[in-house]
């Protein structure tokens, strides 16, 4: 009786897990190349454009990821039924009203990865500006008077060294985002936890809620040890 109750919890949350690992992959992909661009941003000699991305960062650090993924989901529906209802009492219908007028709510799945690639990509943007600025101008400068141009001094001598010093940093935003994977089901996302809480609340079963977190400590101890090779295959760059 239990095997089979067990089989059946197991092949639930590795469907959760399967939609977990979706949001985890996904965030990553779009959020490491984002997280560089808004780093630069960042660093940008145009000032109106480095404070935007400032204040940006800072609200998206500063606030929590949670608040982000409602306002994103609940957010473009409620401004969409507002700018509706002002057209329909009359009050304004400019061509700015009409298109907000069309706003609907975002798909869950959607609404996730966007809330998430967004709080990462902030995050990240931070560690990849600490490490470009931990590197000497010695390195900018002897890399000019080989007669390279600035792309050829980053990418060739800079980003190398950049990668070794931002890799403890952020293997251990990437472990977070394991288990912040978690947060989806606030707007109902399917995800592994979600999995186990229908058990919980059906069945009367705690133990798949325990169960859950072997799938992230096996997935965290994976990332560990393959962050652990990367800094030791990286090595060759200590001073």
């Amino acid at each position: 009786m239990f095997s089979e109750q067990f089989i059946e919890v197991s092949l639930k949350l590795l469907e959760g897990f399967g939609v977990t690992l979706k949001i985890f992959a996904l965030t990553l992909a779009f959020s490491l190349p984002l997280g560089l661009v808004i780093s630069f941003g960042s660093m940008s000699r145009f000032r109106p454009i480095k404070w935007l991305i400032k204040i940006f960062v800072w609200i998206i650090r500063g606030t929590p990821l949670m608040l982000q993924l409602i306002v994103i989901f609940y957010g473009p529906g409620l401004v969409g039924t507002w700018a509706s209802k002002m057209i329909a009492t009359g009050v304004y219908s400019g061509s700015l009203i009409q298109w907000l007028a069309t706003w609907r709510v975002f798909d869950r799945f959607i609404a996730v990865l966007v809330a998430f690639v967004i709080n990462y990509s902030c995050y990240f943007s931070e560690i990849y500006r600490g490490g470009i600025e931990s590197i000497s101008k010695g390195q900018y400068e002897a890399g000019q008077v080989l007669g390279l141009k600035k792309t050829q001094v980053f990418f060739k001598i800079v980003l190398l060294q950049v990668v070794k010093r931002i890799v403890p940093p952020m293997s251990n935003e990437i472990i977070t985002l394991v288990k912040d994977t978690s947060l989806a089901r606030t707007i109902m996302v399917y995800e592994i936890i979600w999995a186990a809480q229908k058990f919980a609340k059906s069945d009367g079963l705690m133990w798949p809620l325990f169960y859950t977190g072997a799938f992230y400590l096996l997935f965290s101890g994976v990332l560990t040890v393959l962050f652990g090779y990367i800094e030791k295959k990286m090595s060759y760059f200590r001073s």
